[in-house]
């Protein structure tokens, strides 16, 4: 699931949760719990409130 958020995060830019997870095609709760192991792990940032990117 991290790789189809990744990617989706790539194509798309900055989005908020709900939009990554249509994006990835996955559950908006199950992608929420991946983006904050992201967020922790160093891949992806916010930046600005709520919404997510990879970082650079």
């Amino acid at each position: 699931m991290e790789d189809k958020i990744l990617k989706a995060l790539e194509q798309g830019g900055a989005m908020k949760p709900g939009d990554i997870a249509v994006a990835a095609g996955e559950n908006k709760d199950d992608v929420a719990k991946a983006i904050k192991k992201l967020v922790a792990d160093g891949k992806v940032y916010s930046p600005k409130r709520c919404f997510y990117d990879i970082k650079k």
